[in-house]
């Protein structure tokens, strides 16, 4: 059975834009709750450049058993971005948490001025492009959330549903194995036991169990 086919019971997860590790953590253990084996993988999301992060997330992975990846927001940009560059990488699945797939339209009005770029420091350019390409041979899934609390809206005007930070319709992309949209805000889907409850059946089936 290939890497791709076969279903691991390792799982790393990445945190977003301004997040410390610490931020995964609940959701890691209820992971671990479900029988997964977990691990959290660190990036500076800000001062730190994306070749650095996807550098890093590839060592991690590079040599290792086989593993499902789950990024909330800007971290499943990076990892679909460790798996553009190294396709070989042992992944068997992608789990992604309200990830900009088609490029945030928060990402974008932010950089029309020198101040408010500086707060999406050197991430600006992979959240103002996104990741609309899947890696072939790796179920990706999106779990979007359309709770509308965040500051995202006094930035960027949303035209439909959204997290707050994070339009539905930015996290569709073709090619994506399964996508949901649950009641939890882009912050909230770290604490929102249905977002683990949905992660862990698309791990194990490559579907949401909904």
């Amino acid at each position: 059975m290939s890497v791709r086919s076969s279903v691991a019971g390792r799982v790393l997860l990445l945190h977003g834009l301004w997040m410390p590790p610490l931020a995964m953590r609940r959701f890691a253990a209820g992971l671990r709750a479900r029988g997964w084996s977990t691990g959290i993988v660190g990036y500076r999301s800000i001062v730190g450049s994306t070749d650095a992060a996807v550098r890093g997330i590839r060592d991690r992975l590079r040599n290792g058993p086989p593993t499902h990846l789950v990024g909330h927001s800007l971290g499943g940009l990076m990892a679909l971005e460790a798996l553009r560059a190294e396709p070989s990488l042992p992944v068997a699945r992608v789990a992604c948490l309200g990830t900009p797939l088609c490029g945030s339209g928060v990402a974008k009005v932010m950089s029309r001025r020198a101040l408010t770029t500086l707060y999406l420091g050197r991430s600006a350019a992979l959240l103002r492009a996104g990741c609309v390409v899947m890696p072939p041979g790796v179920d990706v899934g999106m779990v979007a959330g359309r709770r509308p609390r965040g500051l995202g809206a006094l930035v960027a005007r949303f035209e439909g549903p959204h997290d707050g930070t994070v339009e539905v319709e930015e996290t569709r992309a073709p090619g994506l194995a399964d996508h949901i949209v649950i009641d939890a805000s882009h912050s909230g889907l770290l604490f929102s036991d249905e977002a683990v409850r949905q992660v862990a059946g698309f791990l194990a089936q490559g579907r949401f169990p909904r």
